[in-house]
């Protein structure tokens, strides 16, 4: 123990009274362990060993932390802010290269231009976004090589095939649902001049630039001569691409009337005149229109008249109104009439007619008004339907609304007398998100606005006013859509104006099911809120200009005559961006 006092001196009291009492139950233990005297010698030195042990070990901890209890707790200190400073970017060595770093906007629009072609996303279960691929899904845009440097007319996708017109009206089909053995894009009906597509069930729709309507079978089987089963309602024609098609001609059209738009459902198609008359006829081989969406009051399968199973028909209800626009959805249809007026027909499961569903009469089976009045009651505002769209179980309506004066109210004391506000309504189905109005509503029991894309405006530099925004246009499909602004955009820098002048497109919002991804989020959660998604490219391109950490939205390039190709150094061409929502698959492509 002589050894160990020295540090005993050192500890405080406190630790050397710790280590008597630790000691001194070891001490007990020993003076009982044996009624001998010898055993209680043997036992008394061991003891004495062992506390001896523990007292050195107590005496050690206590010289080591002490020190620690006694030293004063450190000062709060305020850490060193590190400061980064942003990597300096490449100098610009021209105009065109400096627009390209201050604008991703720019670069968009001149990537669209350099490289035209076809941006393709969601399901791929039929090999239709990515034909190349045997992924299921395609998460964000990517390019359909078959089409790069390729304008297309018009493109219509369905998860199990794909349909476009080329820049020469020919017919391009790809998908599993065309070819299972080879599902990559291929011409098949060609030299007719083809400008518009729509797509049912298991047909494919296209209008001729002449007036002309085909329908044709989407399996390249059942376009073979002799390859689909013949039936008594139906006969063929060969074309000269050697593809069995159908040719749809509407009855008692007048001197010079001719066909000029087209919109189709699942099981239906509707033909607009260029005197507003509108027919009606089925373009599905699986199944009979037996919902209404014919416009036909009591025509189904059992009461058609004699003739080709999918003879048009004149909806006689829409006869002395002049029709400028159809749109159709799964199994409805809509009808604009010149003045604003709407007609609505067909499946109102989903309230998609725009009122509410009564179980006793799912559908309609003639056109009836869809009154927009009612809706601006009490707002001091005319409204006027410009532009209709449908798909799915939904139906969208763009109005212009009117601010009119009040009886004993002076127009020229209030200047919002004669201001247009550009509304948007929705009513369908909303459990997907698709009625873009931030509800999860399963059926509609009305049209109901879409805030997000209501009442905008900006301000116009060159007419330097306040002007609304509107919609160019709302694609469909069978749970999503998308809404193209008709916001302001610049396609004139060039090498005499400033190089800060950039040229910008159009914004693009989007909505709806994102079951496979056809929002062209990255993810997969349905959105009800239209919203921004970023470029086409990823991002690749703002990387490579320094812009990797700053998050861009995906703007539409708008109409313009260009030269195309790298540096602008191609062909002469007038192009646009168009988009394209279908049935879980949505594309961005270079249209003419």
């Amino acid at each position: 123990m002589a050894a160990y006092r020295p540090l005993l001196r050192r500890a405080p009291l406190a630790w050397r009274s710790i280590q008597s009492r630790a000691v001194s139950p070891t001490l007990q233990c020993s003076r009982y362990a044996s009624s001998s005297r010898g055993g209680r010698e043997k036992r008394g030195g061991a003891g004495r060993f062992i506390g001896g042990l523990l007292v050195a070990l107590a005496a050690g901890g206590a010289v080591l932390i002490y020190p620690a209890m006694t030293k004063e707790p450190p000062k709060n200190t305020i850490r060193e802010a590190i400061i980064e400073y942003e990597q300096p970017r490449a100098l610009p060595l021209t105009k065109e290269d400096n627009r390209d770093l201050i604008s991703s906007q720019h670069l968009q629009v001149k990537q669209s231009w350099e490289h035209p072609g076809v941006y393709c996303w969601g399901s791929n279960s039929g090999r239709v976004a990515a034909p190349d691929s045997t992924e299921t899904v395609i998460k964000t845009p990517r390019r359909i090589s078959y089409f790069d440097d390729q304008l297309i007319r018009d493109i219509k996708l369905d998860k199990e095939f794909g349909a476009a017109i080329t820049e020469r009206g020919d017919l391009v089909q790809w998908g599993t649902g065309f070819s299972k053995d080879n599902p990559t894009p291929r011409p098949t009906l060609r030299g007719k001049d083809l400008v518009r597509l729509e797509i049912s069930k298991d047909r494919i729709i296209a209008l001729g630039k002449d007036g002309s309507v085909y329908s044709l079978p989407v399996a390249e089987a059942d376009q073979s001569p002799g390859g689909k089963p013949t039936s008594s309602s139906w006969s063929f024609w060969s074309a000269p691409s050697n593809i069995n098609y159908r040719q749809l001609k509407p009855d008692s059209l007048g001197w010079g009337e001719r066909v000029t738009n087209i919109a189709g459902g699942l099981e239906h198609v509707l033909l607009l005149t260029s005197k507003g008359r509108v027919f009606s006829a089925a373009s599905s081989t699986t199944s009979f229109p037996s919902k209404g969406q014919l416009g036909i009051p009591g025509l189904n399968w059992h009461t058609r008249p004699q003739g080709p199973f999918d003879q048009p028909h004149e909806i006689l209800t829409l006869k002395g109104f002049k029709i400028t626009q159809v749109a159709a959805g799964d199994y409805h249809s809509l009808a604009l009439e010149k003045d604003g007026r709407v007609f609505v027909f067909g499946d109102n499961s989903s309230g998609q007619l725009g009122f509410e569903p009564e179980n006793e009469i799912p559908f309609v089976d003639g056109p009836i008004p869809l009154p927009f009045s009612k809706m601006y009651r009490r707002t001091h505002q005319k409204p006027r339907v410009t532009s209709i769209a449908a798909g799915g179980a939904n139906s969208f309506f763009i109005v212009d609304a009117i601010r009119i004066a009040q009886p004993n109210e002076d127009e020229r004391a209030n200047p919002d007398i004669g201001r247009v506000t550009c509304d948007v309504w929705s009513c369908g189905s909303g459990i997907w998100g698709s009625l873009g109005n931030s509800r999860w509503t399963h059926v509609s029991l009305g049209p109901s606005k879409i805030k997000s894309l209501s009442g905008l405006s900006e301000y116009d530099e060159k007419t330097k006013l306040l002007v609304p925004i509107r919609i160019a246009y709302i694609s469909v499909g069978s749970t999503h859509a998308a809404a193209v602004m008709n916001n302001v955009t610049n396609v004139d820098a060039s090498d005499k104006t400033s190089d800060h002048d950039t040229n910008w497109g159009a914004d693009v919002l989007w909505w709806g099911g994102n079951e496979s991804y056809q929002l062209g989020t990255g993810k997969r959660n349905n959105v009800a809120t239209p919203m921004y998604i970023g470029p086409l490219d990823g991002g690749k391109g703002d990387t490579e200009k320094g812009r990797e950490i700053e998050m861009h939205r995906f703007q539409i390039a708008p109409r313009a005559t260009v030269r195309l190709g790298e540096g602008g150094k191609g062909r002469k061409a007038t192009v646009e961006q168009r988009v394209e929502c279908g049935r879980l698959v949505s594309c961005v492509y270079s249209s003419p």
